[in-house]
């Protein structure tokens, strides 16, 4: 039957999220209320998953029950995207698997133009959708405007917002250090050495 299938991989990939995510079961267990014993069981298939279980579980990981459980699809083509406030932006999720770059579209308001600089592990690569993106980068303060993309390391001190003249929507593409994403295009122009 398939739901035993689902059910029979429900803990390997419980086990596998969480290794992904780089969290001990001891962390997970802080952070759901359920014991390190119930969690080790439950991924190596010694306890049933229970919705009591998977809710704290999915809730601390951040992912769809349906997504932590890998539920078979129901017909449903659509994405539903859920816009979130992070800071003074919104931020919508484009991809939901764990690991890997993680894909966000972004809204930035005009208000968000005072520079800011941090930094922190990864690499981002961005692509300017529509507006005038000031990004500051170490010691470069730059515009790119609709159609630009810009990729860097994340523990160069960073900040991108709006230039102060309107709001910016943007694409980024976000990875573990080391991970580069190579933008290939055809030069619009010959380029001469």
């Amino acid at each position: 039957m398939e739901m035993d299938g689902v059910l029979n991989e429900v803990g390997p990939r419980l086990k596998r999220i969480r290794r992904q995510r780089d969290c001990t079961l001891a962390a997970l267990s802080a952070a759901t209320g359920i014991s390190v014993s119930t969690l080790s069981r439950l991924e190596s298939g010694q306890r049933k998953p229970t919705l009591e279980l998977l809710l704290p579980i999915a809730q601390a990981h951040q992912l769809p029950i349906d997504e932590l459980v890998g539920a078979p699809p129901v017909g449903d083509p659509r994405v539903r995207l859920r816009p979130v406030r992070h800071a003074d932006a919104t931020v919508v999720p484009l991809s939901r698997q764990p690991g890997g770059p993680q894909a966000f579209k972004m809204i930035i308001p005009v208000e968000r133009s005072t520079p800011d600089p941090r930094v922190h592990e990864g690499y981002e690569w961005l692509y300017v959708l529509s507006g005038r993106l000031r990004l500051v980068l170490a010691d470069h303060d730059l515009i790119l405007k609709s159609g630009e993309a810009a990729e860097f390391d994340t523990r160069l001190p960073h900040w991108f917002g709006s230039t102060g003249e309107g709001p910016v929507e943007l694409l980024s593409l976000f990875g573990p250090q080391g991970e580069r994403i190579h933008v290939r295009a055809k030069p619009s122009a010959p380029v001469h050495p």
